[in-house]
């Protein structure tokens, strides 16, 4: 056969690497009551580009309001993707990418990680309603509404009852706190006046932030 003088295209190379970096592990410092900071760095391998999470990261993994973490804790087996998602929203939103294409890039990351379907999409459609509150986040936040209304129809039936009765138990817990904290820290103070030793009582935290 003659020479066409034409190359074929080298279909032998490998096709690229989907997801963090196998020697990825979640390696972080406290410092605050919810919030810690990454002491190594996570390499995600998205369909065209990379995603390098760097050391020194601010994080509160996964930010799930108190009243459901029973049914998604903050941290699990998609925590990678949570800090991706962190570190997506506050350096690269919107000067590379959209919000919508960071939550679309958590969503893969957490079907990468093997979080189960129904559990990664109600994930995703939480931080797709949270982006209606950031005001990098409203652009183009329609195309996938839809989507977002579905999976909500879905979730709100399994999740609603038991977060209402969460979101009444706990500033009645508080009150009950406050209620024997007081005469723990009347106590207290009667002691230090009489020069008595005394340990510290530790007054309650405020529930008001879910």
């Amino acid at each position: 056969m003659a020479d066409t003088g034409t190359v074929e295209a080298d279909d032998s190379s490998p096709p690229r690497r989907l997801g963090f970096e196998p020697g990825d592990t979640v390696d972080v410092r406290q410092i605050g009551d919810e919030s810690w900071m990454t002491l190594r760095g996570l390499l995600y391998h998205g369909k065209v580009d990379d995603f390098p999470v760097p050391p020194d990261e601010p994080t509160d993994f996964a930010s799930v309001p108190r009243i459901f973490v029973w049914f998604i804790p903050r941290y699990g087996r998609y925590t990678p993707a949570a800090i991706l998602h962190d570190h997506l929203c506050r350096t690269q939103v919107p000067a590379t990418i959209s919000r919508l294409e960071a939550d679309g890039i958590f969503r893969q990351a957490m079907r990468e990680l093997g979080v189960p379907f129904l559990r990664r999409w109600i994930m995703w459609a939480a931080v797709r309603w949270g982006a209606l509150t950031a005001g990098n986040g409203r652009a183009g936040w329609w195309r996938e509404a839809w989507r977002v209304v579905l999976i909500s129809l879905v979730a709100v039936p399994i999740v609603a009852p038991a977060a209402a009765v969460i979101l009444v138990t706990i500033p009645v817990f508080y009150i009950v706190e406050r209620v024997i904290w007081l005469p723990l820290e009347l106590a207290r103070a009667m002691r230090a006046r009489r020069g008595q030793p005394v340990k510290r009582v530790n007054a309650p935290t405020r529930p008001w932030t879910l």
